[in-house]
This record gives C-alpha cells, structure tokens and sequence, in this order.
C-alpha cells in the first residue's frame, strides 16, 4: 500500500480574497488575509515562532469551501512592519491584537488553529477570550515554560549535537554559558552586518531540526530569519511574558470547549511532554501521538491529523469525545 504524499492530504493551493494591515499601535502594523468561503464557519491560523510568519501552505488545512480562512503576521513577522521588531512586543499584546482582527473582521467567534509558539499563543488568547472562540486544534505543544527554553538553547544537542555545535559556535567561546544572552547581544544589535549572521544562523538551527528524517538543507530567508532570531530571543529572555504554568492552571476556564492536540511523538523542539501535562490538564481534549513524525507540521501523518482534525470539526464528529 503506497503512503501519501503531504501535498496529496493536504487541500489543493489557494489565493486570498481578502487581504489588508491593521495599525495595532503607533509603531506595528500587521498583514492579514481571507481565504475560502467568505460566508464559511471562521477559523484562525496562528503561526509558530514567534516570528515564523504565514505561508501558501498554511492555507491548506482547511476545506475552502466550507472554512473562512484567516491568517496574519504577527507583530514583527514576515509582511507585518517593523520586520523583527522586538519593542511593544509581548504575549498581551499579540492576545490583544487577535481580538482586535476579530472585530475589524466582524467575527464573533472562530475556531483556533495553532501549532508550536502558535500552540501557546492560542492557549493564551482562549484563556483571556474564551467567548470568542469555537475550538482548537493544536500541534507541537509548547508552553512557554522554562524548562522547554532551557530544552531548546541546550537540550536539542543530545540529539543534534552537530546543529547545536553549529549554532554555538557563531558565539565567542568565553560568551557560550549564557547563549540566550549572547544571541541577544548580536540580535539586537542596530548594524544588519552584525545581526543578520546570527538571524540567519539561529533559524538555520531550528530548520534543522525539524523533521524526523533528514531533508536537504534549505537557508531560510532573511525574513524568516530576522523574524524567528529576533522574536524567539526576545520572547523566550522574557519567560514568554508568562507566568511559570500560567497556561495548564488557566486550562479551566476553556475546557468546555472542544479541542484537538496532535504531537509528533519524536517532536526534538517541542518535546510530547508539554502535550501529554495539556492534556492531563485537559482531559476533554483528544490527544493525538504521530507515531512517525518531528516537530513540523508539514510532516505527512502530522498534516494528515491536522486536516483530520479539521474536518472532524466540521462535520461536528469524532472532534470531541465529550460532546
């Protein structure tokens, strides 16, 4: 029996019908876009990073003729302004500018599609606004926990000690025992010739790390990269502007809505530790292990559950055992 494709589970390509920018501040303004049906049930794609931005892909986790599709760039990340800017940047204020999309786009509730940082920044977001949402499908469960930053910046190289080697090594030896700190130096520095390289070098090594098999190596873009770099830093010096188990104590106040959790089993950068404390803090939601699958969504068996996932919801079955 042959396996599928990614692309063959995923919905067939699609364009916005419907794309603007939103002035959240006096400083950020972010790119947003509609696709599918535009009187369809809504859902809301969070992407991952912080700062990884959206993509054609993403649109294709949803049936178009059934889903109104809504993505946007995150403050900092890819079409929004300023690109990685790291100021007026906090967990609060990206709660905060969901809700103001949601009203500008005369929505009054939708469905919460979010994997890895988009996994907790849809957590955060349906713990502050729970009447505004349907759902969630979740992926690659991160936190915002100390310990998954921790696991990141030093944990990873016990099983990619040479992607760790790699990005330890753009830092000068002596600086190496605080590497958060010592990214941040050049990250946030004002000469692209210094904050550039190390951009680029730390998304080289989340990218390299995303997938249970090997893929050739693709370099990121710039706008990736001084996205992921800039934001990640930024947000995980700063606890994710969370409190320590902010997030599974706050489990209470959504856990009467329906809601999916897919996890890589082999997931490197989002270890399945923080999906199965969710779900024990949730036991209303479906925990779904990818037995043959990393951290990325684009994974064939992880985007097959994801779909899965969004149909299930659809089609009102199977999504959440308890209804």
């Amino acid at each position: 029996m042959s396996i599928p494709s990614t692309e063959a589970v995923l919905f067939p390509p699609i364009e916005p019908f419907r794309t603007g920018r939103l002035a959240v501040d006096a400083v950020h303004e972010l790119y947003w876009e509609e696709c599918g049906n535009p009187d369809g049930l809504p859902v809301l794609f969070l992407h991952g990073g912080p700062g990884g931005g959206i993509g054609p892909m993403h649109r294709r986790f949803f049936d178009p003729k059934f889903y109104r599709i809504v993505l946007f760039d995150q403050r900092g990340a890819g079409k929004s302004t300023p690109l990685g800017e790291y100021r007026d940047n906090t967990t609060q204020l990206l709660v905060g500018d969901i809700e103001q999309l949601r009203m500008l786009l005369e929505i009054d509730q939708w469905l919460v599609f979010g994997g890895s940082w988009g996994s907790t920044l849809s957590l955060a977001y349906g713990q502050a606004h729970p009447q505004s949402c349907l759902g969630f499908i979740l992926r690659g469960i991160f936190l915002g926990s100390k310990a998954e930053t921790d696991w990141f910046i030093n944990g990873i190289k016990w099983f990619y000690p040479d992607a760790h080697r790699r990005f330890a090594e753009h830092i000068p030896a002596a600086e190496r025992g605080d590497l958060i700190a010592a990214y941040s130096k050049l990250l946030f520095s004002d000469d692209p010739a210094v904050y550039m390289p190390a951009a680029r070098n730390w998304a080289r090594y989340e990218s390299s790390c995303l997938f249970l098999l090997p893929r050739p190596e693709e370099a990121d873009s710039d706008v990736v990269s001084l996205g992921l770099g800039r934001l990640e830093a930024h947000y995980m010096r700063n606890a994710c502007f969370l409190a320590e188990n902010q997030l599974l104590d706050g489990v209470d106040r959504i856990r009467h809505l329906p809601a999916v959790i897919v996890q890589g089993r082999y997931d490197v950068v989002c270890p399945p530790l923080a999906a199965f404390q969710l779900h024990a803090a949730w036991p209303e939601a479906r925990l779904q292990l990818i037995a043959d699958a990393g951290h990325a969504a684009l994974e064939t068996g992880t985007a097959a559950a994801l779909v899965a996932a969004t149909e299930a919801f659809r089609q009102r079955r199977d999504f959440n055992p308890a209804a």
